[in-house]
């Protein structure tokens, strides 16, 4: 089940910890946390367009408000609906929507597969993408083993380990310490685009 921490709409931090460039430095995190509440358990009791939620609210919308919403649709938790409603998606919904990651480097990997060579920087990069989302560890398990097998990567050979669960349970530290994937990922999709 997908996860949620309430970042910080401008560096993302979840903690009072922010970028010393943040739009947020110095909010208080019970703030931040109070904007997203604002937000989520409004749109909770069904759908509305932007301007209903504002009034909706139970305090005075402000920029803190504006961003988190900005951030709620970056990270794809609201959708827009054909009648331009904004609509929370559920935790089922959400995890179905990020599966396939669309960032290009990204998305080269998941589509082409990886190639021996760049095994490492690939498999890095999808757990890293999966904890940034909020995928639980066992969904981010389940899902980059599965990747692994369907894409032809497995099959293609090139790792140490002695199955595709091992080479996931072998990044487990990429997702505990919620490291970036853009860096790996780039590196394992030029491999990946040579190759081709």
């Amino acid at each position: 089940m997908a996860r949620f921490e309430y970042p910080c709409p401008d560096c993302r931090t979840t903690s009072s910890l922010h970028k010393s460039d943040c739009r947020f430095d110095g909010t208080d995190w019970t703030t931040i946390e109070r904007a997203y509440v604002n937000i989520l358990s409004t749109l909770t009791d069904g759908p509305l367009r932007e301007g209903r939620l504002r009034e909706a609210i139970p305090v005075r919308w402000d920029r803190l408000h504006s961003a988190a919403l900005s951030r709620l649709r970056h990270d794809q938790r609201i959708q827009e609906t054909e009648s331009g409603a904004l609509e929370l998606l559920s935790p089922e919904e959400f995890s179905e929507q990020v599966a396939v990651p669309t960032h290009d480097s990204l998305q080269t990997i998941y589509e082409h597969g990886s190639v021996p060579g760049c095994h490492d920087h690939a498999v890095f990069a999808l757990v890293a993408y999966y904890e940034m989302v909020g995928l639980s560890w066992p969904e981010t398990r389940e899902r980059v083993t599965d990747w692994l097998r369907d894409s032809g990567t497995w099959e293609r050979g090139g790792f140490e380990e002695e199955s595709p669960e091992a080479v996931v349970t072998g990044k487990r530290h990429v997702y505990v310490r919620g490291y970036g994937w853009k860096q790996a990922a780039e590196e394992a999709a030029n491999v990946i685009k040579r190759r081709r």
